[in-house]
């Protein structure tokens, strides 16, 4: 029978070098994962604006001309949310630094001992304690300034890598179309049906999740922003952003900004009132978030445990650091659906049914899914 036969089998000493290139391929993407982060971020940005300019398209537009208008307009809303909010967001850091000593003493002297921990006379944390400790070990200046150095190059390194994102964007969303009609031709003729119908599953999924998900994190920073700010916590804005912008990974954003938020008021004010306009504030945002804006936004399309989100987030940190964190739940929700699909075949298998009395085979298997073929399979 010839190779080329349809009904030929595969022979993997035929193919080898397909799996081959694949391993080296995935091997490359592997080593190169530290620089990939603007590469990450722009496809994101891509996928998210997508829709937008094919709405654009569908009015009239060239597919430039509406990928120019749509940086246009997000150029102009970032300029002007900078210029709102900037000046704030700097006069509450410089009393962030102001406040900082002042919020070591209070550490020291009155919150670690009531928790029964004294801090010894000789490891204070103040500012006589830090020039003592410089004078006392300016022999590692030379070593401080090579760290000091690379750690400028890291800061120049991440400066470079945000600034390519919107270039990076703008030709991944100009050329989008082209490149998921690449995709589909490169995909096999006879697995085509069932790529398309998976592609289409996991774009709903993540539509509804990146869309539904950067909705919920931009209302709990305003919540978190306002509310702090009517209670008169003076670091509100700085506390809404951080917790808000962490709401992706469940209970991250609530921990980190309730722990920010009690030092803030407790060096400010450790009075009954403030302390407990904190916590009510805080408890009212995680039945907001869990209860309102989680199943109104974002749904539960993706179908994925919390647990299973915080173990998501913390392997891509560990396998590909900052880019594994902005990859990790996309991945995992694309896993989510290739999991369910498994699922739906492992029930409809023979050796899944095999020795089941009639009744609870065909309870157990799921009703089945056609794979349609799409224009040119």
């Amino acid at each position: 029978m010839h190779a080329t036969d349809p009904d030929s089998p595969l022979r993997l000493r035929d193919h080898w070098h397909w799996l081959a290139g694949g391993a080296v391929l995935a091997g490359m993407l592997w080593v190169l994962g530290p620089m990939l982060m603007p590469f990450v971020v722009g496809a994101i940005l891509a996928y998210v604006g997508d829709p937008i300019v094919d709405w654009l398209e569908r009015r009239g537009f060239s597919r430039t001309w509406g990928v120019v208008l749509v940086f246009a307009t997000i150029t102009l809303a970032i300029a002007l949310l900078i210029l709102m909010i900037a000046p704030m967001i700097y006069a509450q850091a410089l009393s962030l630094i102001q406040a900082a000593p002042e919020a070591l003493r209070w550490i020291q002297d009155v919150g670690l001992p009531k928790l029964g921990i004294n801090v010894p006379d000789n490891l204070r944390l103040d500012a006589n304690y830090v020039r003592r400790w410089a004078s006392e070990h300016w022999q590692d200046a030379t070593g401080a300034a090579g760290v000091v150095a690379q750690s400028g190059l890291a800061v120049l390194a991440t400066i470079a890598n945000i600034a390519l994102i919107p270039v990076v964007a703008f030709y991944l969303l100009r050329d989008w179309d082209r490149m998921v009609e690449a995709c589909d031709h490169f995909t096999p003729p006879r697995w085509r049906a069932l790529t398309r119908r998976l592609a289409s599953e996991c774009d709903e999924v993540l539509g509804s999740f990146i869309r539904g998900q950067g909705l919920v994190m931009i209302s709990m920073a305003l919540y978190y922003a306002i509310t702090l700010t009517i209670a008169g916590v003076k670091l509100s804005l700085v506390v809404g952003l951080i917790a808000g912008t962490l709401t992706f990974v469940p209970y991250l954003g609530f921990a980190v900004g309730f722990a920010a938020a009690m030092i803030a008021v407790l060096v400010q004010d450790p009075s009954f009132w403030p302390v407990t306009w904190v916590v009510i504030i805080f408890v009212v945002a995680q039945m907001l978030e869990g209860n309102v804006l989680v199943p109104w936004l974002v749904g539960d399309k993706i179908g994925l445990h919390p647990v299973t989100v915080i173990f998501a987030v913390m392997a891509g940190g560990q396998l590909m650091g900052f880019t594994g964190v902005l990859i990790a739940l996309p991945v995992a929700a694309i896993l989510a659906v290739l999991f369910r699909e498994l699922d739906r075949r492992w029930r409809q298998s023979e050796f899944y049914r095999w020795g089941a009395p009639p009744a609870q085979a065909t309870e157990a298997q799921p009703p089945p899914v056609a794979d349609e073929p799409g224009p040119g399979a």
